[in-house]
This record gives C-alpha cells, structure tokens and sequence, in this order.
C-alpha cells in the first residue's frame, strides 16, 4: 500500500537550492565602435519609475535605425546631493562595448532641460565610469561615500 500522504508532502517539498536564472552572454569585447553620426536620441513619455515624474525625460537609444536601449532622467531627493536630476541609461547586451554609451550619455545631458545632472553607479561599474567621464561628466563623490557620483553641467564639466 502507497502512503498518499508522503508522497503529496514530497512533491510539494521546495527545491534543495534555487532554479539557475539563464545565462546572458556578456558582450563580445573588441567590437567595432559605433559611428557618433549612426545614434540618435528619441524622446518619448516615460514610463513608470523612467523619466515619467515631474522634471523626468525619456529617450531611446536608436543606432541604425534599432533600438540600442534607453536614456533617462528623474528628478530625486536623496543625500548626499539633495533635490537633482540624475540620469541613468541601459543599453541591451548586443550594444554594449560598441561607444555607444559614450555617445548617449553626452546627447541626453546637452538633450536635457536641467542645467546640471548627476549619475549615480556602482564603483565597479567601471565601463560605465569610463563612458560617462568621457561625455563630460566629473566625479562628484564626497569623501566616505560608497556610491560613485558624477555630475555634468550643461556644455560640459
């Protein structure tokens, strides 16, 4: 005889260790950069929590007439810098390590109707650092603070 008992419980057991998320492929390095004149910025609405508040913006990210990714900017109140518009970008895995990130960071503050922006990332993040210093953005952190922040004000620096 089964015991139906031990077997329904068995089955309903959670898993020993969690189900692996799928891998994305990193993005081939050494890729061939993207022309300045191939990436265009195309404002839109934003969508919820991306440049759709008060003082947000919202672009795509277009390189060749395909959506490469996306540009934003939210107005925010957080320490150590206050009330700020603080841009973030997201490019798809295809697109990355091309210069396309270089180029979208510059076209979205000179875009932008906020004089100043700030970034706010990760210190390991460091190709977005390098991306982000070479559109003009200066690293604005204050001593002891974990978070890296740059900021840009319009026409540079």
């Amino acid at each position: 005889m089964v015991d139906v008992k031990a077997t329904t419980k068995s089955a309903r057991r959670k898993p020993t260790r969690p189900t692996p998320k799928p891998k994305v492929p990193a993005a081939p390095r050494n890729r061939p950069k993207v022309a300045e004149t191939d990436v265009q910025l195309v404002a839109k609405a934003g969508r919820k929590g991306k440049g759709d508040g008060a003082g947000g913006e919202y672009w795509d990210v277009v390189v060749a007439g395909k959506r490469a990714g996306e540009v934003f900017v939210n107005v925010i109140d957080e320490p150590p810098v206050g009330r700020h518009a603080s841009l973030q970008i997201f490019l798809n895995k295809p697109d990355q390590a091309r210069g396309i990130g270089r180029i979208a960071y510059r076209m979205a503050a000179e875009a932008s109707s906020h004089p100043l922006i700030y970034l706010h990332m990760r210190k390991a993040n460091v190709a977005s650092r390098i991306a982000a210093e070479a559109a003009g953005f200066v690293d604005a952190t204050p001593a002891g603070f974990i978070q890296l922040i740059l900021k840009r004000h319009r026409g540079g620096g």
